[in-house]
């Protein structure tokens, strides 16, 4: 892990930005975590978008996190924002756009095409983040993963024995494949799902939830569109991770 910038923002958090290999990330630590008292972090996952598209939706979920005594990190996903192209994900987008925008069912071909070799690449990229973010002295346990994709975060609540519990959004396509995935889940799970996504299978994102074997795990579904989370979500998922991480 390389550091390539820093700045002090509100309440004395630290954002600094850093790579791994080709991966750029950011990194949020709030003024009380020191080696003496390391955080709990929480991994932040994007959307396929970008870091810099969706920068200002992430510092304010890590501020809101810095706020509570957690450090927050995300990485950039595979393909996205200033990462090299990624010629089959985007021959997947265009196929999924076209089926969309002729009114057509997006099938399970097209599905898997666009999710499953995202969550094979960007699954070892976070457990390979999480060594290098928790080999920082600040930086201490338990740890908490918040975000979509959700087959990302399914995958990494199989795999990876250090996530505590998991806040995943509901509002991406999800392959029949992780259904069975999400029967090996055990950590406390809070699920956010927007009921009018217009881009989500609601549906789909409901027989996930059942599907998790956790036996603490909550639903928190909303009225609106795939960006109008409202802020008591964002307060209710906050109280779940003080349940979880402290």
């Amino acid at each position: 892990m390389h550091f390539t910038s820093e700045q002090h923002l509100d309440d004395g958090v630290l954002e600094r930005e850093f790579t791994l290999g080709e991966i750029p990330g950011i990194l949020w630590t709030p003024g009380s975590a020191s080696a003496s008292a390391p955080a709990p972090l929480i991994l932040l996952s994007p959307p396929p978008l970008g870091l810099r598209k969706v920068y200002p939706r992430l510092a304010a979920r890590a501020l809101h996190s810095a706020a509570h005594g957690y450090a927050a990190a995300t990485i950039e996903l595979p393909g996205s924002g200033d990462r090299p192209r990624w010629p089959a994900a985007e021959q997947a987008v265009a196929d999924l756009r076209r089926a969309m925008g002729a009114g057509e069912p997006v099938g399970d071909e097209i599905i898997d095409a666009l999710i499953l070799p995202l969550v094979e690449r960007a699954v070892p990229e976070w457990q390979a983040a999480l060594d290098a973010l928790l080999s920082l002295p600040e930086i201490g346990g338990p740890v908490g993963y918040s975000g979509g994709v959700i087959s990302i975060g399914t995958r990494l609540a199989v795999v990876e024995p250090r996530i505590s519990a998991a806040v995943l959004f509901a509002g991406s396509f999800i392959p029949r494949a992780m259904f069975e995935e999400a029967r090996r889940v055990t950590i406390p799970l809070h699920v956010l799902l927007q009921w009018d996504d217009e881009g989500n299978d609601r549906q789909a994102a409901l027989d996930l939830f059942d599907a998790f074997g956790s036996k603490e795990k909550t639903l928190n579904a909303n009225m609106g569109g795939h960006t109008g989370v409202p802020q008591f979500a964002g307060d209710a998922a906050g109280q779940f991770f003080n349940r979880h991480l402290r």
